[in-house]
C-alpha cells in the first residue's frame, strides 16, 4: 500500500469515559474553586455541538435576566437612599452584565455552518468574546483599585448605610448565583469564554460585597473600612482575572488539556492494526475539539482495510475524548517515512 488514507467525519452524539481528578478538600478546595475553578468536568458534559451552543445561549439569557432584576432592585434602593457611591456600583454592575452580549452573539454564530471562506466554521468567535470579557475584568480591577486608593487618600462619608448594605447584599447574591451558573454550564459545554464570564460575574459580586462590608465598617465607626476593603477586593479580582486570562489565552494558542491528548493516544494505540501513533494534534474551535492524527498501520493491508482501521480509530477517538466533534485520521504503511503536510 503506497498511498496514505485520509478520513474525517463530524460526530454529533457520542459517549466518553469520565476522567477522575483528585482535589484538595475543605476550605482550601472552596477557595481554589472560587479563584481558579477547574477547567473541565467530563462527568456531566454536553457533547452535541448544537445542544451545547443552545445551552450556552440559555445560560446567557437566564443570567442576564437575573442580573437585570438585581440591577433594578439596586436602582430602587439608590432612589430611596440617594447614595452616589451605590449608584456608581449599580451602573458598574449593569454595564459589566453587558459582556454577556458578545457571548450570546458568539454562541449564535457558532451554530452556523462552515463556508468556503471560514472553512472551520465560526467557533473561534467565542474565543474573541472571551478576550473581551477578560479585558472588561481587567478594567474593573483598575477602576476598583483606583477608586479605593482615592478614597484612602481622600476619605468620603457614606450615608444611608443600611440601604447601601442591603443593595450590596443583593448585588452579591445576584452576581454569585450567575457566576456559579455560568461556570457550571461553561464546564459542561467546554466553553472557556463562558467560564471567564462567570468569573467576571464573581468579581462583580466581590465589588458588591465590598459595598456591604464597607457600609458595616462605617456604621461601626471605622470610615477607612471602605477604601481598605476596596483594595482587598482589587487583589481578589486580580486573582480571579489570572485564571480567566490563563484559560482564554490557552484557547487562543490552541492549548488542550494533556489528559485529553493522553486519552486520545491511548485510544488510537489500542486499535488492532495500528502499529504506532505517529503524531497527534488537537485544537479547540470555540467549545468543540478537532483532532488530526497520523497512524502507522500494517503495510500489508489493502487500501480498503486501511480505510476501515482509520474509520474505527476515529470512532475510538470520538468516544474517548470529551467534546471532540471532528477528527482527521491519516493511515500510512508502517515502513514508509512520514509524509510532509
Amino acid at each position: 500500500m503506497t498511498a496514505h488514507h485520509n478520513h474525517t467525519h463530524p460526530h454529533g452524539h457520542h459517549h466518553h469515559a469520565g476522567h477522575g481528578h483528585a482535589h484538595p478538600g475543605g476550605p482550601l478546595r472552596v477557595l481554589r474553586e472560587i479563584f481558579a475553578p477547574h477547567s473541565h468536568d467530563s462527568a456531566d458534559s454536553i457533547d452535541n455541538a448544537l445542544e451545547s451552543s443552545a445551552a450556552g445561549i440559555r445560560a446567557v439569557k437566564i443570567s442576564l435576566l437575573i442580573l437585570g432584576m438585581t440591577a433594578v432592585a439596586q436602582i430602587v434602593i439608590v432612589m430611596i437612599s440617594g447614595s452616589v457611591a451605590l449608584a456608581a456600583d449599580t451602573i458598574h454592575n449593569f454595564s459589566d452584565a453587558l459582556t454577556a452580549v458578545p457571548l450570546w452573539i458568539a454562541f449564535a454564530l457558532g451554530t452556523k455552518v462552515a463556508t468556503r471562506r471560514y472553512t472551520y466554521g465560526f467557533g473561534r468567535v467565542e474565543d474573541l468574546a472571551g478576550v473581551f470579557v477578560v479585558a472588561t475584568m481587567a478594567l474593573s480591577a483598575i477602576i476598583t483599585g483606583y477608586e479605593a486608593t482615592i478614597r484612602l487618600i481622600h476619605p468620603q462619608p457614606i450615608e444611608q448605610t443600611g440601604w447601601v448594605a442591603t443593595a450590596g447584599l443583593l448585588g452579591f447574591i445576584g452576581n454569585e448565583w450567575v457566576a456559579l451558573y455560568r461556570i457550571r454550564v461553561g464546564r459542561r459545554i467546554g466553553s472557556a469564554a463562558l467560564i471567564a464570564d462567570g468569573l467576571h460575574a464573581r468579581t462583580d459580586g466581590f465589588t458588591s460585597l465590598a459595598v456591604l462590608f464597607a457600609a458595616g465598617g462605617v456604621a461601626l465607626g471605622f470610615p477607612l473600612a471602605d477604601p481598605i476593603i476596596g483594595l482587598i477586593i482589587t487583589v481578589a479580582i486580580l486573582a480571579v482575572l489570572r485564571t480567566a486570562v490563563r484559560d482564554v489565552f490557552r484557547r487562543l494558542l490552541d492549548g488542550v488539556d494533556p489528559e485529553f491528548v493522553d486519552a486520545a493516544e491511548a485510544a488510537l494505540a489500542r486499535r488492532p492494526g495500528v502499529r504506532a501513533v505517529r503524531s497527534l494534534r488537537m485544537r479547540w474551535i470555540g467549545h468543540r475539539l478537532h483532532a488530526d492524527a497520523e497512524l502507522d498501520v500494517d503495510p500489508d493491508l489493502t487500501l480498503s482495510q486501511a480505510h476501515t482501521i482509520a474509520h474505527e480509530a476515529e470512532d475510538d477517538l470520538i468516544h474517548a475524548v470529551p467534546r471532540l466533534s471532528s477528527a482527521l485520521i491519516h493511515a500510512y504503511p508502517a515502513e514508509h517515512p512520514a509524509h510532509s503536510h
